[in-house]
């Protein structure tokens, strides 16, 4: 039988135990991802990469992680376009703090994207360089606009562009590089041009060239290879 006093003292005791403040929770880490600059091929657009972002959102990125860079893609791919690239990945850089990037091209894109890594500096600000359906080693189907066109003729094979890529190393730095290719691509001829010495080379099978920017084995292929 508890006398007045002790009541007094257990009341008092659960009243101070009720205004106790609660545990600090640990905040829940925030996780970050290299910011993601994709380069569209020839004759495209910053539109093409719709459901690869979209893709990427619903694995936990961020708008603010996403860049579509659009180019003039009747330029010259080692005198023009790939210094715009590093100028806009150095803009991407500076907007995000980021010390680097990951780089995902599509076709024309992947030379302007490889000329900037290699001749360019990007061996230094590139983690992750990803090629869909890139004329790797040249495309006999640019001879179609190479009259016309200066991209055209960097994508020919024996061009001054193909051969200088592929002269020495042809994935050079601490970068890490993957190709995926089609075995009926109709537009890089032939298909082998894609794969690259040193590089993860995914074939996808029998898929249209654009139509691997859909696809949603390439794309999940490109989610696993940029969370390496």
């Amino acid at each position: 039988m508890l006398t007045p006093r002790q009541k007094l003292l257990a009341l008092l005791t659960l009243c101070l135990a009720l205004l106790a403040p609660l545990p600090a929770r640990a905040a829940a880490p925030v996780q970050s991802h290299n910011p993601v600059v994709f380069i569209h091929g020839y004759n495209a657009d910053p539109g093409v990469w719709g459901g690869l972002r979209e893709d990427l959102r619903a694995a936990g990125y961020t708008d603010s992680e996403l860049f579509s860079w659009g180019y003039d893609t009747h330029q010259s791919v080692n005198e023009v376009l790939s210094g715009q690239l590093g100028a806009y990945v150095d803009q991407v850089r500076r907007q995000t703090g980021a010390a680097k990037v990951d780089v995902v091209a599509h076709s024309l894109g992947s030379l302007v994207g490889r000329w900037y890594v290699k001749f360019g500096g990007g061996t230094a600000t590139v983690d992750h360089w990803v090629s869909l359906a890139g004329p790797n080693h040249g495309t006999s189907t640019a001879w179609a606009c190479a009259l016309w066109h200066q991209a055209c003729r960097d994508m020919t094979p024996g061009s001054y562009v193909v051969k200088n890529l592929n002269s020495g190393d042809e994935t050079p730095g601490a970068v890490k590089y993957a190709t995926f290719w089609s075995n009926c691509d109709e537009v890089v001829n032939p298909d082998s041009s894609v794969p690259l010495a040193g590089a993860a080379n995914t074939p996808v099978g029998c898929i249209k060239h654009n139509d691997l920017l859909g696809d949603d084995a390439t794309s999940a292929g490109v989610r696993s290879f940029l969370a390496s």
